[in-house]
C-alpha cells in the first residue's frame, strides 16, 4: 500500500517539477515579447513588430498547451504555485500588447478565448479540420487564468506603460503620455475598489501602481507646464532626473 503511495506522490512531484520548468519558458518569452514591444516607440514600422510579437506570443501558448496537457484531470489549484508566475508574465505580455494596438484594457475572458486549443491525437495542432473522420479524432485542451494572475498581471503592465511613456517622450512623442496616464488612473480606481480585500499580494503591487502613475503624471506635468520650454530631444533627461528624484524621496520616507 505505500509502495503505491510512493509511486503516486513521485509521479505527483515529477509533474510539478515539469510545470515549473514550462512556467520558466513561459516567463523567459513572455519577457521577451516585452522587450519587444518596447521598440515600438522608436521604430518606424509598428505592424511589423506587432506582427513579430504575435509570433512570439503564438509560442508562448504552444507551451501553455503544454500546460494544459500536463493538468489534464488533475485539480488545477494543487499545481497553481508551479504555473502562477508564468500566467502572471503572460497577461502582462498580451495587455501591453492589446494596449499598444487599441489603447485599452483586454479583458480576462478574452485572454482566456486565446488559451483554447485543438490537436490531433498525435499532439499536432489542427486548426481547420477538413473532414468529419478528422474531426472525431481531435482533442480541445484549454486552460483558464485565474482572477488573481489576472490582477497581478495588469498591475505589472502599469510598470511598463511608464517605461513605455518615457520612452515615447525622448522620441518626440507628446500623446502618449497622456494616453498611458489617463489609462493609469481608471487602473489604479480600479485596483483601489479592491484595497485590502482581495489577495495579499494584489494589495502589495498597488503600491508599485501608485508609483508608476506618479511618475506618469509627473511627466505630464512636465510636459504641459515647461513642455515648450524644453527642446524635445531634452524632456527625456528630464523625466530621468525627476524619475531619481522621486525614487529618492520614497526610499527616505
Amino acid at each position: 500500500m505505500f509502495l503505491a503511495f510512493q509511486l503516486e506522490l513521485d509521479a505527483r512531484h515529477d509533474k510539478y517539477e515539469r510545470l515549473v520548468k514550462l512556467s520558466r519558458d513561459i516567463t523567459v518569452e513572455s519577457k521577451r515579447t516585452i522587450f519587444l514591444l518596447h521598440r515600438i516607440t522608436s521604430a518606424p514600422d509598428m505592424e511589423e513588430i506587432l506582427a513579430e510579437s504575435e509570433i512570439k506570443l503564438d509560442g508562448v501558448r504552444q507551451k501553455i498547451l503544454q500546460v494544459a496537457q500536463e493538468l489534464s484531470g488533475e485539480d488545477m489549484h494543487q499545481f497553481h504555485r508551479a504555473i502562477t508566475t508564468g500566467l502572471q508574465e503572460y497577461v502582462e505580455a498580451v495587455s501591453f500588447q492589446h494596449f499598444i494596438k487599441t489603447r485599452s484594457l483586454i479583458s480576462m475572458e478574452e485572454i482566456n478565448k486565446q488559451l483554447i486549443f485543438t490537436t490531433e491525437d498525435s499532439g499536432k495542432e489542427n486548426k481547420t479540420p477538413t473532414s468529419e473522420a478528422q474531426v472525431k479524432q481531435l482533442l480541445t485542451w484549454s486552460l483558464r487564468v485565474t482572477p488573481v494572475d489576472y490582477l497581478l498581471g495588469v498591475a505589472d503592465l502599469t510598470g511598463e506603460l511608464m517605461r513605455m511613456c518615457i520612452n515615447s517622450v525622448g522620441n518626440g512623442d507628446i500623446d502618449t503620455p497622456f494616453e498611458v496616464s489617463q489609462f493609469l488612473r481608471q487602473v489604479y480606481d480600479g485596483f483601489s475598489f479592491i484595497g485590502n480585500t482581495g489577495p495579499y499580494e494584489v494589495s502589495k503591487k498597488l503600491y508599485t501602481l501608485k508609483q508608476s502613475l506618479a511618475k506618469v503624471e509627473n511627466a505630464c506635468y512636465a510636459l504641459k507646464v515647461r513642455g515648450s520650454e524644453i527642446p524635445k530631444h531634452m524632456l527625456a533627461d528630464v523625466f530621468s532626473v525627476k524619475t531619481e528624484m522621486i525614487d529618492q524621496e520614497e526610499g527616505v520616507s
